[in-house]
């Protein structure tokens, strides 16, 4: 690296915490850590790290009240924070993810993940960045300047695709497989514009789990109706074999929610609009 990401660890278990300094100083990465939260808060505000890992039980104020109070102070409220906690719960990971947390791992955990995550996250939060780093489809900025486009015209349509369940399929086989759904469902949705679709379509990211393709009303139900068809299939594939024909909860396996946004929908005065409406689509 030509500068090293600086990391701040948030961890009162000290072999934990210097186990991850040592981990991540040899992969090229500035750390430091903080065994307690009002610490940690002050720290983040004088000198702001590119990414925080953050324990939950600490022996003061806990994890939540941290990342709260960091995204409620402007120097520090888009810093990238991943929670590795022990708390499993879905109630805490959605108290976690509700905060802003860009990913929640629970212990024990694979430290090879927990390296991905960290990559991933401190790709997503670079400026220079503007594709997701897992399905390399635009988001952000470039996602923003082409639904401002949409703005300004009346000849198009937006087709929304979003991943139902993709976080308790997460939870059940870890974040490596997720993002093996993520990379194979983008793959589809890419082939089928290629083959369906205009050079002017284009594909982008609302979240990590919702797609949305712009093109024309000419192309839109063959197009999702394409889309539905490869993804659909294949989505037993992602599933170990012992657990493809199981009887649990069927209604929790992955699958697919579209939606269609047009211009009668609208009027439309900001993207902000726009994408609100491509979100309650799907």
């Amino acid at each position: 690296m030509e500068e090293q990401s600086r990391i701040l660890i948030i961890e009162d278990d000290l072999d934990v915490a210097e186990m991850l300094e040592a981990y991540f100083n040899v992969q090229g990465y500035n750390v430091a850590t903080a065994n307690w939260g009002e610490d940690a808060v002050k720290t983040s505000q004088l000198q702001p790290p590119d990414l925080i890992i953050l324990d939950i039980r600490l022996p003061d104020i806990d994890g939540y009240e941290v990342a709260r109070r960091l995204r409620n102070n402007r120097r520090t409220e888009n810093i990238p924070i991943i929670f590795l906690t022990e708390k499993r719960t879905r109630a805490d990971r959605l108290q976690g993810l509700e905060l802003g947390a860009d990913d929640y791992i629970t212990k024990p955990f694979d430290i090879q993940e927990l390296r991905l995550r960290v990559r991933n996250a401190l790709q997503r939060s670079s400026q220079d960045v503007i594709n997701n780093p897992v399905t390399g489809f635009p988001e952000g900025a470039l996602v923003d300047e082409r639904l401002s486009e949409c703005l300004l015209r009346e000849d198009w349509a937006i087709l929304s695709i979003s991943l139902a369940h993709l976080d308790i399929f997460r939870n059940a086989y870890g974040f490596i497989a997720s993002d093996d759904v993520l990379r194979a469902v983008s793959l589809m949705i890419h082939n089928a514009v290629r083959n369906l679709g205009n050079t002017s379509d284009f594909v982008g990211h609302i979240t990590t789990a919702q797609f949305f393709v712009i093109t024309n009303l000419d192309n839109l139900v063959e197009l999702g109706n394409r889309i539905r068809t490869r993804v659909e299939q294949s989505f037993d594939y992602f599933y170990p074999l012992k657990d493809r024909d199981t009887a649990k909860d069927q209604t929790q396996k992955l699958g697919l929610k579209f939606g269609t946004i047009l211009p009668k929908h609208g009027p439309f005065a900001t993207t902000e609009e726009l994408k609100e409406k491509i979100v309650q689509h799907s």
